[in-house]
């Protein structure tokens, strides 16, 4: 094994090459609530104290990366091993998926299982922290960012952009961070809400069940190209083609692996053997897109989470960017297993503060990282899966509704409202057109 050579000295400003810092002065003192009337909950602390938590950290993470050694590149070489062992092996075992004994195909049952925790394996603990740059202080060409291609619909370099520059960049940061709902789903309240969400509740069940290839459509941006290309460059629109072809390819590439490769070569085994092997990848990716949802919305949407709005970023200096981390994450509780298969996002806190950290790290640092926020009086959001899967879920169906406002009118008439606006408009813009069309009819009818 290789390992980086002896690093200088770090300044404080390039200790995380990902922190997003304008000032290096404390801002003056944070008001009580926020705009939308929702109380602050670093109102309590004074600037002097936000930038003792940015020292505190910076010295945290100085310690943990300059203690990286052969211990952690022996666990991801092992992750890494152990996951291709587990889709060889289960690969091996789905050759006798067309056996029944007693009317049941127990090596179907377990091939499968065995590919989805390999397939789970693959996103989460491997191909997520890889392509965040946790292992490339080891130096290993093939684990190295730059060039990890992962089993997902996705190309790299697009969630790449997406994920490690916008995401972790503008963390919970209304309108900057387009993680916050995906664009189709209102998780706080102050979102603005519109009739559209009220059907969020089924967009949610379905972005999980696809969820590669929502995140594929969301990397390529492409709700924002719909909605503005009439009004895009022509080179911007090259470029949108040309990621495109990127996506599509890529999505060629895994639907051939999984549905076409796989199924072919299982056939020395029998004749109805293809056909199990390509329900076997089908049940395997629907199992990963639905657990890695799952984690996803754990560590980003729970109650208690909070957002930001677009000016309090402005001059953000270092001890603020980790607050906004701290307090727009959430943990899930959990055994060491757990963990590992969640990516140790289920230490969501942790992994935004520090994102190139190595990921077996995090649980070492969360007892740290609870105790800096309780002495500093911030809510360090955490509970079992159940709790936060439930509480989303919750939250996905109360904020598919307008605000209810004490005193304010009652949301069923809101809905109407909304809906009677809706209709007028439809009605407008049908008039506007025929309009135009008569217009360019009779344009045309008196030229010739």
């Amino acid at each position: 094994m290789t390992l980086a050579p002896e690093r200088p000295a770090q300044s404080a400003t390039t200790l995380n090459s990902r922190l997003r810092i304008d000032s290096d002065a404390p801002r003056p003192q944070r008001p009580a609530t926020k705009s939308s009337g929702k109380p602050n909950p670093a109102a309590h602390l004074s600037p002097e104290q936000i930038e003792g938590i940015g020292r505190e950290l910076d010295a945290l993470r100085q310690e943990v990366m300059d203690s990286r050694g052969e211990r952690d590149a022996a666990y991801i070489r092992r992750v890494i091993k152990t996951q291709r062992y587990l889709e060889l092996g289960s690969r091996a075992v789905l050759l006798f998926s067309g056996v029944k004994v007693k009317g049941f195909r127990p090596a179907w049952w377990i091939g499968t299982a065995g590919l989805s925790v390999a397939k789970i394996l693959e996103n989460m603990e491997i191909g997520h922290n890889v392509m965040h740059g946790q292992w490339d202080w080891m130096r290993d060409p093939k684990i190295h960012s730059t060039a990890w291609e992962w089993d997902n619909a996705s190309p790299a370099s697009q969630w790449k952009h997406s994920h490690n520059e916008i995401h972790h960049t503008f963390t919970n940061v209304l309108g900057r961070d387009n993680d916050l709902g995906y664009g189709i789903l209102r998780v706080d309240e102050d979102q603005p809400w519109s009739l559209f969400y009220l059907f969020q509740p089924i967009w949610h069940v379905g972005n999980a069940i696809i969820f590669e290839y929502s995140i594929a459509a969301y990397d390529l941006e492409l709700g924002g190209y719909l909605a503005k290309k009439d009004r895009m460059s022509e080179e911007e629109k090259a470029k949108f083609r040309k990621d495109a072809a990127e996506v599509v390819a890529k999505i060629k590439r895994q639907a051939t692996k999984d549905y076409v490769v796989h199924p072919a070569l299982s056939v020395v085994s029998g004749p109805t053997a293809p056909l199990h092997t390509l329900t076997a990848n089908l049940v395997a990716n629907l199992v990963r897109n639905l657990w890695t949802n799952t984690v996803i919305i754990c560590g980003h949407f729970p109650p208690g989470i909070a957002t930001f709005e677009k000016t309090s970023i402005e001059g953000e200096t270092r001890g603020e960017w980790y607050l906004r981390q701290m307090l727009g994450s959430g943990n899930i509780s959990g055994s060491k297993a757990m963990h590992i298969m969640t990516g140790n996002l289920s230490h969501q806190i942790e992994h935004h503060l520090f994102p190139d950290m190595p990921s077996n790290r995090y649980a070492e640092i969360a007892p740290r990282i609870r105790d800096l926020m309780e002495r500093h009086d911030l809510p360090y959001v955490t509970g079992s899966l159940a709790k936060q899967v439930g509480s989303v879920y919750w939250k996905v169906v109360q904020l598919s509704l307008p605000n209810k406002v004490e005193g304010g009118p009652r949301r069923r008439d809101v809905i109407k409202d909304a809906v009677v606006r809706s209709y007028t408009r439809k009605k407008k813009l049908k008039r506007i057109a025929a309009a135009k069309k008569a217009k360019a009819a009779a344009a045309q009818s008196a030229t010739a």
